[in-house]
């Protein structure tokens, strides 16, 4: 009998929304494979420990998916932190994983969502314990070039959430052997070259595709074309 051609779980940043992995959804459901697009907008809500809520959101979204059928999981910027517990809650076989321009956990203990010095950022930006979305942190000299179409554009700012300033503070864990399988990592650009260069001394599989953030929305072909390179085995 062949494997079971995993399906592809495409996690987005609890910072933007689902929307910003539907294109490459697409590509790669025109190329023939299965693809999930998890919603993580409530991840917010409520009160701390906001990261239950991102594994509960993935697990919800495969809830009629056999325990048998195997997955890859591909996390965007930083639901790549989330990957571990995400992994590790899951009932069903994961054969690879792949972060592209994502954070990465820490190679041992629970991992910071943001640094002292984005934390020290978005402090004065919070209202009664709440930020602005994300798109709104920036000047629009750095948004503009996120984006090359407007409907587009509309659509990825629309539904972003507000997360509490308590979300960047909290710290994910990193559960013990979550990555037993192969791992991967594809570059679009600073600031996540020095993840990639994490990634390659981990021994895992790195690709670059130059591009800023949201590269994936605006070549999704390019990107759903280096995911499945980065997977030629497991996919």
């Amino acid at each position: 009998m062949e494997p079971m051609q995993p399906i592809f779980v495409l996690v987005h940043s609890p910072s933007v929304g689902p929307s910003t992995w539907h294109p490459v959804a697409e590509h790669l459901s025109a190329a023939g494979h299965q693809v999930r697009v998890p919603s993580l907008l409530e991840v917010g809500a409520g009160e701390p420990p906001f990261w239950p809520r991102a594994v509960d959101a993935v697990r919800d979204g495969l809830a009629d998916i056999p325990t048998e059928q195997p997955l890859v999981l591909v996390a965007h910027s930083n639901a790549g932190l989330f990957l571990p517990s995400i992994r590790a809650g899951l009932d069903h076989p994961v054969t690879g994983s792949v972060f592209v321009d994502a954070a990465l956990p820490a190679r041992g203990g629970p991992t910071p969502v943001a640094p002292p010095e984005l934390l020290d950022f978005l402090r004065p930006l919070a209202v009664h314990g709440r930020l602005p979305r994300w798109t709104d942190w920036w000047d629009e000299a750095d948004i503009a070039p996120m984006f090359s179409d407007p409907v587009m554009r509309q659509q990825v700012i629309a539904e972003q959430p507000r997360l509490p300033l308590s979300y960047y503070e909290q710290r994910i864990p990193v559960p013990d052997g979550w990555d037993d399988h192969p791992c991967a990592y594809l570059l679009f650009g600073p600031p996540y070259d020095d993840m990639a260069v994490d990634a390659r001394e981990r021994g895992w599989r790195t690709a670059h595709l130059p591009g800023e953030h949201l590269h994936q929305i605006v070549d999704p072909v390019g990107t759903t074309r280096q995911i499945l390179e980065l997977t030629s085995g497991e996919a």
